[in-house]
């Protein structure tokens, strides 16, 4: 990488992510790292210009501060400590402590520029030429197989991948899990079967992982499960494409929220993402471009490839699919109440302009039901919660502020065209203290 870049050590601040974006805001690129990163670590990255130390209330591990190594603080890279006491290890002066983040903000700046005196030479074009770089290192003239669902991610990572290596090392799965909105599936075999051709794969999964699901209830076991069997498929695919040896790379579009919320070292999980906690026999060596970006980043780097606006901007969706909105254990009941009333929101929005305003909105359905009256005669059926959020970088999110009369027109249609239904709520709760999606 030919950037500058700011290394934040993490302690278990909740604010690193913040932190990381504000320096790159700034046009410096930032990463996150673990606090007990080894002198021969820090020593091979590269264009390392200075480190922030952040502590934060989570800087306890075992009743006990978590400390950074000495090496760090004897290191001659110029260091801010925010909320963290360096234990003098730092005495020689070139670490700079700050009791609050409050009181470290205002000299951010000046600590990058003047004491790190970093360039401000991170953008998205010199990120495209270094991970095409990279990637041409570590894949050599091997083939990768890339997990495509046709979201913004997988498919930024495509094009980067086409950019990199050409189209023909690249082979694209496609894995119809059962779990997908309506219409997804036609929609990636016929966009990406123009671009890809031959190179496209599909499976239709669909019995295999809802039979392995069944009677399944716990979230995390639910995400487990689905990453283990997208694996397991990808596997087997690369076996039937190669009579003498198997294909060793396995691209994904892995993005830093994603790490973030399935936990580090000093935070606990929020979720696990089904992309990150993979199956320890994993046959694959990880080719995962896009790791270290945040949403916002992933797009802008879509729009740097070239990618049209159309598929840059799509509506995000999670890798497990519908497995997350259709909450508790999946039947295949619920999951087609799930599809049929999240395409008559996804209709809606579209009608109303809302599709280009708000980031991701979708439907969700518990495992409970509640009684109704529908032509005078009792129901228990099923109750659709609407979610409309906004963000920028997946990490904070805002809702919506829906018009009554788009409401009531979704309502409505939910009621009368999508079976085993009698209720419909909307969904209020911003993140912090929901996440996005429910599970």
């Amino acid at each position: 990488m030919k950037q500058d870049m700011i290394i934040i050590l993490d302690l278990g601040s909740n604010d690193n992510t913040n932190l990381a974006r504000e320096i790159r805001a700034l046009g410096i690129y930032s990463e996150i790292y673990p606090h007990d990163i080894t002198q021969t670590e820090l020593e091979t990255l590269p264009n390392v210009k200075g480190i922030i130390i952040y502590g934060g209330p989570n800087n306890i591990v075992g009743g006990e501060p978590i400390r950074v190594g000495n090496h760090i603080c004897e290191s001659d890279y110029p260091i801010m400590a925010i909320e963290y006491k360096s234990d003098n290890n730092c005495s020689d002066g070139h670490c700079v402590e700050y009791p609050t983040w409050e009181s470290a903000a205002p000299h951010l700046k000046s600590f990058i520029f003047d004491t790190c005196k970093a360039t401000a030479n991170w953008n998205m074009k010199n990120f495209v030429a270094d991970q095409a770089e990279l990637i041409r290192r570590h894949v050599g003239d091997k083939k990768v197989l890339l997990a495509l669902s046709g979201g913004v991610d997988s498919s930024v990572v495509a094009s980067l991948l086409i950019k990199a290596i050409g189209s023909d090392q690249l082979v694209c799965v496609h894995v119809n899990t059962g779990l997908m909105r309506k219409g997804e599936s036609e929609y990636v075999v016929d966009v990406f079967g123009k671009l890809l051709e031959s190179n496209l794969i599909y499976v239709d999964a669909t019995d295999r992982i809802l039979d392995k699901l069944e009677g399944i209830a716990d979230p995390e076991e639910k995400r487990k499960i689905i990453g283990t069997e997208f694996i397991r498929i990808f596997e087997e695919e690369a076996r039937h494409l190669s009579s003498t040896e198997a294909i060793s790379f396995l691209a994904q579009g892995t993005i830093y929220p994603d790490v973030v919320e399935s936990g580090t070292k000093t935070a606990k999980a929020v979720k696990s993402h089904h992309n990150v906690a993979l199956p320890e026999d994993i046959q694959f060596a990880l080719v995962e471009p896009l790791r270290q970006l945040f949403k916002d980043e992933v797009r802008a780097c879509g729009l740097e490839l070239g990618l049209p606006d159309e598929l840059v901007f799509r509506q995000p969706f999670p890798g497990p699919g519908l497995g997350v909105r259709c909450l508790g254990a999946i039947t295949r009941e619920r999951l087609e109440v799930v599809r049929e009333s999240d395409a008559i929101l996804r209709e809606e929005f579209k009608l109303a302009g809302l599709d280009k305003k708000v980031w991701q909105y979708f439907t969700a359905v518990p495992d409970f039901k509640s009684v109704g009256v529908r032509n005078h005669t009792r129901t228990y059926d099923y109750t659709v919660i609407l979610r409309a959020v906004n963000t920028i970088d997946a990490m904070t999110a805002t809702i919506e502020e829906i018009e009554w009369p788009i409401l009531k027109r979704i309502t409505d249609r939910i009621l009368a065209e999508v079976k085993n239904v009698n209720r419909v709520c909307y969904d209020l709760s911003p993140k912090p203290i929901a996440t996005i999606e429910w599970e």
